[in-house]
């Protein structure tokens, strides 16, 4: 039984070898330790197999894998919990609450280092262990001082742990405690049995463990972090929106007082062409969009001279070929916004009519963009429901019926419709 937990575990850490190679997300230091004590739980799992089926070996190559594989079994349990050790270090600098890591992770590498040179020592002098003329493997009288420096390294760590946990991540906190405690319990259970490697098994278990929960820690900051992102993203995004729209409204403010008789009439048609959009199907995008447009449909009467915008009376042929020009200018002027190409649709083409006898190109039907011949009702009804230089508002009959006449000719049938549906319903 204990062999096929050994094997299933040296496969389990192989594949978490591989994937701490292609695991990005994790930082490179905290990856390289969990990649080391994976690769340090392999060789010791095959290292206490080798020196336990080896043990009373009395050939040359047995003896000689004996004595190493013992001397490895030993080593690679400190080599372990050092990389775990590093592993503690980067989490405590990975972590924003941390002004610095712990100085006593510092001693317990000291420690470590003087436990391996203990063991390194005891190879010649048999301070822990020794083989007897038949090459089997011997506790010494000073054997327990082996488990001192692994145990006591580890129980320092615990009391790192717990004196910080609160500055330490919680979902990690756990499969860090088992990590120290569960090796410490088979450790002081291994000291009084003999072959079962009970603090080799345990310590290779609670390795794959804590890369599970590390892979999982790390993929929640990183989607944390993405998240943090996209709402960043999606507030500067909507700020920028903000930004334009109120550019556009103060822009569409400017062009209106231009005229005395028409203030409010930019905003007016915006309204009244988001009206029908909505009423004809049209999505939020496309509402918001329209709304901008609708703002600006009358830019170009910044580059008409107020003499003939605000004239008193009808205006000549000749001052009207003027007011004409001014869906020209406002394509002109909205052409220099490259990142928003749309918002000239209005301004060049709501002076377009359905029959194609409108200016400036006298553009037919579906050739008029779907947008400017939305502008164009709201447009003509807004300019009928106002005061002008040279009228009052118009009545409401008389409203529906110029609109009720535009239909096929000067206005789209569908969008003329909806708006004469709207009138219907106002008061």
């Amino acid at each position: 039984m204990q062999d096929y937990i050994m094997c299933f575990l040296i496969g389990v850490c192989t594949i978490l070898m591989t994937l701490s190679f292609i695991t990005d997300s994790m930082p490179k230091r905290m990856r390289f330790s969990l990649f080391s004590m994976s690769l340090a739980s392999i060789l010791l799992l095959m290292a206490n197999k080798l020196a336990y089926f080896y043990d009373g070996s009395l050939t040359l190559p047995g003896s000689v894998l004996a004595k190493i594989c013992k001397f490895l079994a030993y080593g690679l349990f400190l080599v372990i919990i050092y990389f775990f050790n590093q592993y503690l270090r980067e989490l405590f600098t990975r972590e924003e609450k941390m002004d610095a890591v712990p100085k006593s992770l510092g001693y317990i590498d000291l420690f470590l280092f003087a436990g391996m040179l203990t063991l390194i020592i005891s190879q010649f002098t048999g301070f822990y262990y020794y083989y007897d003329d038949t090459n089997t493997y011997i506790r010494a009288k000073w054997y327990f001082v082996s488990y001192l420096f692994p145990q006591i390294a580890i129980f320092c760590q615990l009391i790192v742990i717990i004196w910080h946990h609160k500055k330490l991540n919680k979902r990690l906190f756990v499969p860090i405690i088992l990590f120290i405690i569960i090796p410490m319990v088979a450790g002081i259970v291994q000291f009084f049995v003999h072959g079962v490697f009970l603090t080799s098994i345990f310590i290779v278990a609670m390795t794959a463990l804590l890369y599970f929960f590390s892979v999982f820690d790390t993929n929640k900051i990183v989607k944390n972090a993405h998240q943090r992102e996209i709402d960043f993203l999606l507030e500067e995004q909507e700020h920028k929106k903000q930004l334009i729209s109120q550019t556009v409204a103060a822009l569409a403010e400017a062009i209106d007082a231009k005229d005395k008789y028409t203030n409010g009439h930019s905003r007016r048609v915006a309204e009244y062409s988001v009206k029908i959009a909505e009423r004809a199907g049209k999505d939020k995008v496309d509402l918001e969009k329209l709304y901008l447009i609708g703002l600006l449909h009358d830019v170009g009467k910044i580059g008409i001279p107020d003499a003939i915008i605000n004239k008193e009376g009808r205006l000549t042929n000749e001052e009207y070929a003027i007011i004409k020009t001014h869906p020209s200018i406002g394509r002109e002027i909205l052409s220099k916004i490259s990142l928003s190409p749309e918002l000239g649709v209005g301004a060049s083409f709501h002076h377009e009519r359905y029959d194609g006898k409108g200016y400036p190109f006298g553009l037919k039907g579906e050739e008029i963009p779907e947008f400017a011949r939305i502008i164009a009702v709201a447009d003509t009804y807004d300019a009928m429901a106002s005061k002008r230089s040279y009228r009052d508002i118009l009545p409401k009959e008389k409203i529906r019926s110029e609109l009720k006449n535009g239909i096929g000719t000067q206005f789209d049938p569908r969008f003329a419709s909806i708006m004469i549906e709207i009138l219907d319903e106002e008061t």
